[in-house]
């Protein structure tokens, strides 16, 4: 019995038990304390689903066709990209050149 409380003793003043864990506790526990709260952010958002109404509007507005990521991407391997010239446009107030 003597020597468990010896063994304890000496271990409560060692430097691990002092400096080391209390640090690992807390890297450990803040860790998981952030996950949790990281993941209410993603789970309480505000999310609105698509009314159908905007979407006929939206369809009005763009002349009654949506476009694919598919179509943009086909009108910009048309375009030529490289041929162009750098337009110089006058500098916020304050700045000279």
């Amino acid at each position: 019995m003597d020597n468990l409380k010896m063994k304890l003793k000496s271990f409560s003043k060692s430097n691990f038990f002092k400096h080391a864990a209390p640090f690992f506790l807390t890297v450990g526990l803040g860790a998981l304390f952030l996950k949790e709260f990281a993941s209410l952010r993603y789970e309480y958002r505000k999310s609105e689903l698509i009314n159908p109404n905007d979407l006929k509007a939206l369809k009005q507005i763009t002349g009654g066709k949506l476009h694919t990521l598919e179509e943009e991407y086909e009108k910009l391997k048309q375009m030529d990209l490289d041929n162009w010239e750098n337009k110089r446009i006058p500098r916020p107030w304050g700045e000279d050149e």
